[in-house]
């Protein structure tokens, strides 16, 4: 039984939303926590740490603005997996009390870009189990950094199964058993193969996916799979009606909250009347991904052809007040703010609140803008807050933050306060501070008042001619891509940082700990560990001494 103090009573009403107990079912609310083990909540199951993405590790204790300082590499674990174009380890999952052969174990687990899965002890960085997926398929297409033909799925864990849900980069999926890695559920056929699906998420028995740029022959879209019955299995698709654009490429794939289901589509074409819907937020039922709502900003027209994807900066769901809200934005700077019950209002244009542009004053299409998926964090005031990756300069058209950490060349993490009106009718998104300098950040994640992000230290580049936005043959648009070899240039080792919450104030960075650079990745939270990936498959835990 889970006793409500401390932490769990600051966050209650929290946690009776993400497991779908509506607000006016309080007793239901109570029985369930009550009744819930208390390990299931503090594992990281699934990138960005729960089904709506919000990035916020609420069960952590250990890691404080005050203690957070004592950070310490306590051990690295260099993995035998092949990177493939910019892809190489999945972001970290965690789960405790795993039985083993060697014992109850916290275990850390990662995908590897060569169709492998780790699982490493938590304690030591020791490899307790892995498995390689044995394939039959044939890419007809060599590996690329847009079509890496590679594991791009972040797994799932589902501690209702015991099982983590991986998927091989011939589109099957596999459940593994956590402690042993033995297939107990599949292989079953969820995307094309050597597709590009996003981070796998998992809600009500039901496996969900995004895919985009068309590898392997893959129409962009949602892909779901119900995994409750491991003889039978039954899936649905939500697909873009031309293919070929409107990838839904969030970092996270889909965000799920109240029971719906979100995402945000690349640039293509925008015809709702012929099921088209190119640069656009989309709210979908589950799990039978039927269109319910959609956003549409009004300068799409500008959005897609500038090269502007709205998925670059990913979508996170979140409750604030008497409201269910959804955030995202994207390379052209702006954070937009939505109703999650009502979509776009009655023209499908009109958000609750859109920010001014805060970066990408160039329009750049690769180094500049929003990039990785937003995190959210309650304070124990009930105050709302928005993180958010910029990559490049704060806009000079920006309104002022109140609280800066100096120059931001590179980029920074940006926080923003969701502010509304006594009866939660009028919304907007207050600026509230930027970080120190980030050298590409990445995806934020939020513990106790502290707020973790990696500057990645990669090269952005993506085109030897980034000027040319339109070509007149896929082999001239082919011919203009920089090989993996040039983005491996002029790259530094990723760096990870802590920040106070309230104030983008530098609480800890990691100096020459982490030895090579990253390209979309994530971090883990767990009992006072952070765990961090790089591009030459290396595993690594800061942790606090105090800790196991």
């Amino acid at each position: 039984m889970v006793l409500l103090t401390g932490t769990w009573k600051r966050h209650r009403k929290r946690f009776a939303i993400d497991l779908r107990v509506r607000r006016r079912s309080k007793l239901l609310a109570t029985v369930t926590l009550l009744t819930l083990p208390a390990r299931i909540l503090a594992d990281w199951t699934t990138f960005g740490h729960d089904p709506q993405r919000s990035g916020w590790a609420f069960e952590e204790t250990a890691l404080t603005p005050e203690t957070v300082g004592g950070l310490k590499l306590k051990w690295s674990t260099q993995l035998p997996n092949e990177s493939l174009a910019l892809n190489a380890l999945t972001a970290p999952l965690v789960a405790r009390d795993i039985v083993t052969t060697k014992g109850v174990k916290t275990l850390v687990y990662v995908a590897g870009s060569s169709n492998h899965v780790f699982a490493l002890d938590a304690a030591t960085g020791e490899v307790v189990w892995s498995r390689r997926f044995q394939s039959y398929a044939k890419a007809l297409v060599e590996s690329f950094y847009l079509c890496p033909n590679a594991i791009n799925a972040t797994p799932v864990i589902s501690r209702h199964d015991n099982l983590i849900y991986v998927l091989a980069f011939d589109g099957r999926v596999y459940g593994l058993d956590l402690g042993s890695g033995a297939i107990k559920f599949g292989p079953f056929q969820l995307v094309p193969a050597f597709a590009k699906p996003w981070s796998l998420n998992y809600y009500g028995g039901v496996l969900y996916t995004t895919t985009s740029q068309g590898c392997g022959g893959d129409h962009s879209g949602i892909y779901s799979m119900d995994v409750r019955n491991p003889m039978h299995h039954s899936s649905h698709e939500l697909l873009i009606r031309q293919g070929g654009g409107a990838g839904m490429w969030n970092r996270g794939g889909t965000a799920i909250g109240g029971g719906r289901l979100y995402v945000s589509t690349g640039d293509g074409v925008f015809n709702p009347a012929e099921g088209d819907y190119g640069s656009t937020f989309l709210a979908v039922s589950t799990p039978d991904l039927e269109l319910l709502g959609y956003y549409t900003p009004r300068n799409w027209r500008e959005i897609n052809r500038l090269d502007l994807d709205l998925p670059s900066g990913g979508i996170v769901w979140f409750a604030h007040g008497n409201k269910d809200l959804v955030a995202g934005g994207g390379k052209e700077g702006v954070v937009y703010l939505l109703d999650a019950d009502n979509f776009g209002g009655k023209d499908h244009h009109t958000p609750l609140y859109a920010t001014p542009r805060l970066g990408n004053d160039e329009h750049e299409l690769a180094s500049k803008g929003i990039w990785g998926s937003p995190a959210v964090w309650t304070d124990e005031n009930g105050e709302t807050w928005l993180y958010i990756t910029m990559w490049g300069k704060v806009s000079r058209n920006a309104p002022a933050f109140p609280l800066t950490n100096g120059p931001t060349p590179h980029g920074s993490i940006m926080a923003l306060k969701v502010v509304s009106d006594r009866d939660s009718s009028a919304f907007k998104l207050q600026l509230a501070w930027v970080s120190p300098d980030f050298n590409l950040p990445d995806p934020p994640v939020v513990a106790n008042g502290v707020v973790f992000a990696l500057a990645t230290g990669e090269n952005s580049q993506q085109n030897k001619d980034p000027n040319i936005l339109h070509y007149k043959s896929h082999q001239d648009w082919k011919n203009n891509l920089l090989t993996t070899e040039d983005r491996g240039r002029g790259t530094s080792p990723a760096v990870l940082t802590a920040m106070d919450a309230r104030t983008g104030k530098l609480l800890y960075e990691s100096g020459d700990a982490i030895k090579s650079w990253v390209h979309f990745s994530g971090l883990a939270i767990e009992d006072g560990q952070v765990y961090v990936v790089d591009y030459e498959s290396r595993l690594y835990c800061f942790g606090l001494a105090s800790t196991r």
